[in-house]
């Protein structure tokens, strides 16, 4: 269903464009997503920066389900900056997305606190701390059942990896199925220990890109690319 009138790869041609940190298997990911829930569906988004996962969530929403995207812009944020909201809804406007995204200029635990209604699919890529993530994943008590949690930097971020583990480990309602790249795939679910099990195994990739952004702050690129990483950002 592509009711939004872009293919996916048509979606990821207009997202390649824009400021961030997705790459076309994660995009082709969250388009996929986001294209499996039902008509009149709203799906969430913690943190929007310029747009690129959110135009390739609403590009393939199905006809009268929206996006909330969620982000407060702060100016002192590592990757923000003046400009950056209204950056975000030009690039929706360029992308002819704009009337089906909902925008909250505000934190997650904002409007999630005033949150009522059911989700199917909720993608978390907000600050990358501990706390601030175990918080952004309190959204999947919103999900229904079979529902989808998707979560960027999974591994490659020290406060991200070590909150979902944490969760993972202890919750009775999410499931682990499997990532992309460094995004993490949720299921809202009963795990089974093979589920849990799964997420450990993840692990000594994760410690290998802590070892990568490491060695980029060090200027040693060159061993970071012995480890197989040859891009200037960190694993992503």
């Amino acid at each position: 269903m592509q009711p939004r009138g872009l293919s996916v790869t048509e979606a990821y041609a207009v997202a390649d464009r824009l400021p961030g940190w997705l790459t076309e298997d994660q995009a082709r990911c969250l388009y996929d997503a986001a294209a499996a829930v039902p008509p009149g569906s709203t799906v969430v988004e913690i943190g929007s920066h310029h747009g690129r996962s959110a135009v390739m969530l609403a590009a393939a929403l199905p006809p009268a389900a929206r996006l909330v995207a969620v982000d407060p812009f702060p100016d002192d944020w590592r990757y923000g900056a003046a400009g950056t909201e209204a950056a975000f809804r030009a690039n929706l406007a360029g992308a002819v997305l704009a009337d089906v995204v909902d925008l909250r200029v505000a934190t997650s635990a904002e409007v999630r606190a005033g949150w009522h209604g059911a989700l199917h699919l909720v993608y978390v890529d907000g600050k990358h701390d501990y706390w601030t993530c175990r918080d952004d994943l309190r959204w999947s008590e919103h999900v229904v059942a079979g529902g989808t949690v998707l979560v960027h930097d999974a591994f490659s971020s020290l406060g991200v990896t070590t909150a979902l583990v944490r969760e993972l480990a202890t919750s009775g309602t999410l499931r682990y199925c499997g990532r992309v790249g460094s995004l993490a795939r949720l299921e809202v679910a009963r795990p089974r220990l093979t589920d849990r099990l799964r997420v450990l195994k993840e692990l000594p990739w994760w410690g290998r890109n802590l070892l990568v952004k490491v060695l980029l702050r060090l200027r040693l690129a060159a061993l970071a690319r012995a480890l197989g990483h040859h891009d200037q950002a960190d694993p992503y």
